[in-house]
């Protein structure tokens, strides 16, 4: 069964694509990607490596915990669920409010 990670403290210029490369030498990567801001589209530094089993994904972090990828050093651990979040957040339904009153 598939294995996601979190890979955090990545160089601001990484790719998807370099990413699956580094963690294809730890076995089989079912998909990378690096998140990235709404507003400007740059990296914010993390990103997430989907390995094809829980094995190949404890080697990766066994491989790439603490290490340095360029020049900046690696937190990698099993993802946690994405957690549910009120849309908008305080902000938002700031907004909201502002508008229904005017």
């Amino acid at each position: 069964m598939a294995q996601k990670l979190y890979i955090g403290g990545l160089p601001y210029s990484t790719t998807d694509q370099e990413l699956g490369d580094a963690f294809a030498s730890a076995g089989t990567v079912v998909s990378s990607s690096i998140v990235t801001d709404r507003m400007t589209g740059r990296s914010r530094g993390f990103g997430f490596v989907e390995m094809a089993s829980e094995a190949e994904a404890n080697a990766a972090i066994d491989m790439w915990h603490g290490k340095e990828f360029g020049g900046r050093t690696l937190t990698v651990n099993i993802a946690r669920p994405k957690e549910d979040r009120p849309a908008g957040g305080a902000q938002g339904g700031q907004r909201r409010e502002w508008r229904e009153r005017n």
